[in-house]
């Protein structure tokens, strides 16, 4: 996120509510249908948290436009997984139909952190993105217990990329497959280890490499 925020000259520092996509899903074009059509899966908040703390005075507005468009699937990701329960909306209970909590795990510190979190917390539906992977992790342990609809890995891109390792994303899926948890490889990262040898990925590539990686899994 903070290469695009460069990109555009933005300060990543400042937590600011966007002033043209906030209320994006509820925007219809001239024929009167909405521009996000239903069944999509909109990636929220993506460029920031939608926990984090500086955006609390919006964060109600945001819960009553999703509330508003259950047709589409909203996936919250966030590295704040223990807020969780001071973020979300009054009438939650077991969690809206239309909304994907998921958390993200970079390294097995990250992993026995914030899964145990993800995996009591009450929601319909429940992701782990392993995104950036920066080592092998073992999570064997978390999804044993059976509620973890999808566990997608990807590298890190651009500048200054660490390493990932086909190794390590080999491993997650051997697990993924055993626990019958779904699996995704959606990004090799744009330095990628594959036998030892690390390739150079463009980051136009690192999606469509992924992609054929899933083949060898």
């Amino acid at each position: 996120m903070y290469y695009f925020d460069q990109k555009r000259n933005r300060d990543t520092t400042i937590v600011t509510r966007s002033k043209t996509n906030f209320n994006l899903p509820l925007k219809k074009d001239r024929q009167g249908n909405f521009k996000i059509k239903e069944k999509t899966e909109v990636a929220t908040c993506f460029t920031s948290d939608f926990f984090i703390e500086e955006a609390d005075c919006w964060r109600e507005e945001a819960w009553s436009i999703i509330k508003q468009r259950p047709d589409i699937d909203f996936l919250i990701c966030t590295k704040r997984i223990e807020r969780f329960h001071s973020c979300i909306p009054k009438d939650w209970k077991d969690g809206y139909p239309n909304v994907i909590i998921a958390t993200t795990c970079e390294n097995q510190i990250m992993t026995d952190k914030r899964l145990p979190i993800l995996l009591a917390i009450p929601a319909k539906r429940k992701y782990v993105l392993v995104s950036p992977l920066l080592e092998d992790i073992d999570f064997a342990p978390y999804l044993k217990k059976g509620n973890i609809d999808l566990v997608s890995v990807g590298g890190e891109s651009y500048a200054n990329a660490r390493i990932c390792d086909f190794a390590w994303v080999k491993h997650i899926k051997e697990v993924c497959v055993r626990e019958n948890v779904p699996f995704s490889f959606h990004q090799t990262g744009s330095r990628f280890k594959v036998n030892g040898k690390i390739y150079n990925i463009k980051h136009r590539d690192e999606y469509r490499q992924a992609k054929r990686g899933m083949k060898y899994l």
